[in-house]
């Protein structure tokens, strides 16, 4: 029988550029074991642009930013859907597949933007500022989801705030998305003090000094950064508006101003773009591995539940989103 590591040659082939040849053999089998679990068990793995590239390249079916994977979610047909992504995502994935068996591979893969706001803030919110509607980034519970009038992404946060047609509107809870948004429209944006823990660590001297470091470097900032670090970068936008951006403009050099693997995932599909690297690490996404898939998908860990109630008023807020 051949060896894990010659089954899945093919895929390291497409990886060998991120990936040392070194580590393959420790990736290879869980590759090799998750490949099968999927037949076996009729499985897809929906994977987030932060994953590690021998996740996102070879063992997801989709992958993509939050936007992306909630509207794919949708025409999953598989009996089984493994979420490599943080928590709110896998709840995301079971609002939109209520009869399906979502599972998360580590129960701890959270949220500092989920983890900053309850659903009892949402309801003090509505009581300090009456009649205003409240839009909430998919980077919260589904707790919080369900005290929302309608969800929202990175990649379409201008878009939900303006088609509401108010003057007003409460936004939950990342306070740079807010801020970053406010400053792209009139309507007037009410926004909370929440925080990425990742993108929060960039500063404009940041990019100064990569400028000067790396001369010509094209810089691209996800809008979770802060106001004066979007200011300072050549482009602004979500996990996918980046990729598509590397992938239309080809800029010889480029820094992403993000979670780390996305610099992999994308150069995998560019070898012709030089990726300056500054190395902020998602410790809630890399909580996510080859080894606790290949267990998800084996001992069924850990199948995510929402109480009916908070899950019907959840949906209708993402499905609101999805619909615009």
């Amino acid at each position: 029988m051949l060896k894990a590591s010659t089954r899945t040659a093919a895929l390291y082939d497409r990886v060998r550029r991120v990936i040392p040849p070194i580590e393959w053999p420790v990736f290879a089998d869980d590759i090799d074991a998750i490949l099968e679990l999927k037949r076996q068990r009729n499985a897809v793995i929906l994977a987030h642009n932060y994953q590690t590239p021998e996740i996102f390249h070879c063992v997801a079916d989709i992958v993509g930013d939050s936007l992306a994977l909630a509207r794919k979610a949708m025409a999953v047909e598989a009996d089984v859907i493994v979420l490599a992504g943080v928590h709110f995502m896998a709840e995301t994935a079971k609002l939109l597949n209520p009869k399906k068996t979502v599972l998360i591979p580590d129960l701890k893969a959270g949220c500092s933007l989920a983890d900053s706001i309850t659903a009892a803030d949402v309801r003090l919110l509505r009581q300090r500022y009456p009649g205003v509607p409240v839009v909430t980034y998919v980077n919260t519970s589904v707790e919080v989801k369900a005290e929302s009038d309608i969800c929202c992404t990175s990649s379409n946060a201008k878009i939900l705030v303006e088609s509401l047609g108010v003057a007003r509107v409460i936004m939950l809870p990342d306070e740079y998305l807010a801020q970053n948004i406010a400053a792209q429209t009139d309507v007037e944006i009410i926004a909370w003090k929440g925080h990425c823990e990742v993108h929060e660590r960039f500063t404009p001297a940041d990019i100064r000094q990569l400028r000067e470091d790396h001369p010509g470097v094209t810089v691209l900032a996800h809008p979770e950064c802060p106001p004066d670090v979007v200011v300072e970068a050549d482009f602004s936008g979500s996990t996918a508006a980046m990729s598509d951006y590397v992938g239309s403009q080809k800029p010889p050099r480029v820094v992403l101003m993000t979670e780390c693997s996305m610099s992999d995932n994308i150069a995998v599909e560019h070898p012709d773009v030089e990726f300056i690297r500054p190395c902020n690490l998602c410790p809630h996404m890399k909580r996510i591995t080859l080894a606790n898939i290949h267990l998800a998908l084996e001992q069924n860990r850990h199948e995510v539940r929402i109480e009916p109630e908070i899950a019907a008023r959840a949906r209708l807020a993402v499905e609101r989103m999805l619909a615009v």
